[in-house]
């Protein structure tokens, strides 16, 4: 493996840091939640900018919208976009190769070109109650009637419904086959009649997720990305790009060069911990995220010579998730009681991202696949171990 880049790759990422420094709105660069109702616009402007150079579909066939871009440049492009909280539409990257590699021409032509370029918001309809991280477990029904399936039922944890125009969502089209063999993959209106949204309020008082039913709600049959009862098997390209893990390695490294500026900010601070301790966990820290960005280049490199990482993907995003957890844990441990000062307070560390950053980041292990689903991944698949 090489992981060196090439002179024109880095050009490219000083092109993606000069342009988030020139564009990103003052309030996101400071950590502005941009799924929020007070940041959304803003961020939505941002993401058109990103749209108009072709950024959002950076890897997609250029005749659909895209770039056209090798899997080292959208590396690139995601690593220095987290990092630097640029906001980034999670949901097109996932639907976006789902439809480029199993979708009809038909919907490549519907929706790329305007996932693309912004005028198309989605939301993901995967979870439900009871079926989280066995995914394969989903009981929405799609029962075929004429040129439409009729779709009842519930998902769960559904981020930006209450803004997204169209979802994609898995059902159970056959009740009596093995419960991953009976799941069909629909594209649906979010406006259609019958669709019911209930908001879901996270610890930190943010809606980002809801509750989303389906009460006999009409998606016709051209709706459909692959075969029927072969959905499953296009949800793993979804996950597969959800899993890649420089995005969550992006992030852990962000958590963790905010907790060096919040030290060097609170030097000479009573309660901030400088003692040998706190300072040699930062420094193991520092050598688990290089780690940690070399399983994630592992994957760039795997899908540029033109292998499909999955056990590596997970590999990546475990690692990279529970990381962003030690890193988070250490930060409030050396802040002290400082730690707990959340936004809006003259005294709080790096205006108060700290507690923020430690209630949310369990979460950052359980989307996309929880870290058990990973290492179940990583036994079967990766090391050929039989089924506990």
């Amino acid at each position: 493996m090489d992981f060196s880049f090439t002179v024109e790759e880095d050009a490219f990422r000083q092109e993606v840091i000069d342009f988030i420094d020139a564009e990103l709105p003052p309030e996101l660069k400071a950590g502005g939640d941009p799924f929020s109702d007070e940041h959304f616009d803003a961020a939505m402007t941002f993401r058109r900018k990103m749209g108009a150079k072709k950024w959002i579909g950076i890897g997609w066939p250029t005749e659909y919208g895209g770039l056209g871009a090798t899997p080292i440049m959208q590396m690139i492009f995601h690593e220095e976009m987290v990092y630097r909280q640029a906001p980034l539409d999670p949901q097109a990257y996932q639907v976006g190769p789902a439809i480029i590699s199993h979708g009809s021409e038909y919907l490549k032509k519907k929706f790329l070109a305007g996932t693309a370029n912004q005028e198309i918001f989605w939301c993901q309809g995967f979870s439900e109650p009871n079926a989280g991280s066995d995914l394969a477990s989903v009981q929405t029904r799609a029962t075929a009637d004429g040129d439409d399936y009729v779709v009842s039922g519930q998902k769960i944890w559904t981020s930006m419904a209450h803004v997204a125009d169209w979802i994609h969502i898995l059902t159970r089209t056959d009740p009596d086959a093995p419960k991953h063999r009976g799941i069909s993959y629909f594209v649906l209106d979010m406006k259609s009649p019958g669709i019911t949204i209930r908001p879901l309020v996270d610890m930190l008082g943010h809606h980002h997720f809801n509750e989303v039913f389906f009460d006999n709600v009409r998606v016709p049959k051209a709706n459909m990305i692959g075969e029927e009862n072969r959905g499953w098997y296009v949800a793993t390209t979804t996950l597969d790009n959800e899993r890649s893990g420089i995005r969550d390695v992006a992030e852990a490294r962000r958590a963790f060069d905010n907790i060096v500026e919040a030290m060097r900010e609170m030097r000479g601070v009573a309660g901030i911990r400088r003692d040998p301790i706190a300072l040699h966990a930062l420094a193991d820290l520092r050598v688990m995220l290089e780690v940690s960005k070399m399983l994630s280049y592992r994957v760039g490199w795997m899908q540029d010579a033109g292998l499909h990482p999955n056990m590596e993907a997970s590999s990546a995003k475990l690692f990279a998730t529970e990381l962003t957890g030690r890193i988070v844990k250490v930060g409030m441990e050396v802040a002290g009681l400082f730690a707990q000062v959340e936004d809006g307070s003259s005294r709080a560390p790096l205006r108060g991202v700290l507690p923020a950053q430690y209630l949310t980041q369990v979460s950052r292990t359980i989307a996309a696949g929880s870290s058990e689903i990973q290492r179940n991944i990583i036994a079967t698949r990766g090391l050929g171990l039989p089924r506990g």
